[in-house]
């Protein structure tokens, strides 16, 4: 117990380290400075499930960019063992995703150093492997939200940019993101804090808002 490091928690700033990666070397989060950042961890080069969230990752990759995000993959592989498997990737068809080229930087960590800071080597599912890890942090290297998949189910990429865009909304909007929210549907705004706030908000919710209770208030995305 000496030794265990702590998982970094949301609302921490991402534990610093520099990095080899398959686009040259980083200092992280430094160079990342005012975008967002997708750090994901991943068990293994050239394994199944892998293959197809890379596959995934990399077909998304312009759609985060347009949300002023970045990728950054990580597992404990060599650099030549992530360059052999990301000119494999570009060779393979699935789901009628082919041509993919990985262009986002995939880290080194042969070491384990970067991933045991991040709680990504977890013994009682590896010590040799990283679990599938995300982390999205904000332009201030702020965590702002972790998912931990298992090594044998693949991610869903879809929550993952809705998770960024539901974030990034909540920062803009002041407002909070109801259940299954989906880009572009009315969200919930800060609840009264005093009474005589909640009778306002209830008798005039304002412009483009409506009430269910005193404590469940939402408007609509302008």
């Amino acid at each position: 117990m000496e030794n265990e490091i702590r998982m970094p928690l949301i609302g921490d700033k991402a534990p610093e380290f520099t990095a080899k990666t398959t686009q040259g070397d980083i200092n992280f989060p430094a160079d990342y400075k005012g975008k967002w950042v997708i750090f994901f961890s991943h068990p293994a080069d050239f394994t199944p499930v892998c293959t197809t969230e890379f596959m995934t990752f990399a077909r998304m990759a312009d759609e985060f960019k347009e949300l002023n995000a970045e990728l950054v993959g990580l597992s404990v592989d060599s650099l030549y063992a992530h360059i052999a498997w990301l000119r494999k990737i570009n060779e393979l068809e699935w789901k009628g995703m082919k041509n993919l080229e990985v262009q986002f930087p995939v880290i080194e960590d042969i070491t384990m150093e970067v991933s045991k800071k991040y709680g990504m080597i977890q013994p009682k599912q590896s010590n040799t492997q990283a679990v599938r890890a995300v982390f999205v942090i904000d332009p201030e290297g702020i965590i702002r939200a972790i998912l931990y998949y298992p090594l044998t189910t693949g991610r869903n990429f879809d929550e993952i940019k809705r998770l960024l865009i539901a974030l990034q909304t909540a920062d803009k909007e002041k407002c909070a993101t109801p259940a299954d929210w989906r880009p572009g549907e009315d969200v919930i705004v800060p609840t009264a804090g005093s009474c005589g706030a909640a009778k306002a908000r209830m008798e005039s919710p304002g412009e483009d808002a409506y009430c269910l209770d005193w404590f469940l208030c939402f408007r609509k995305l302008k």
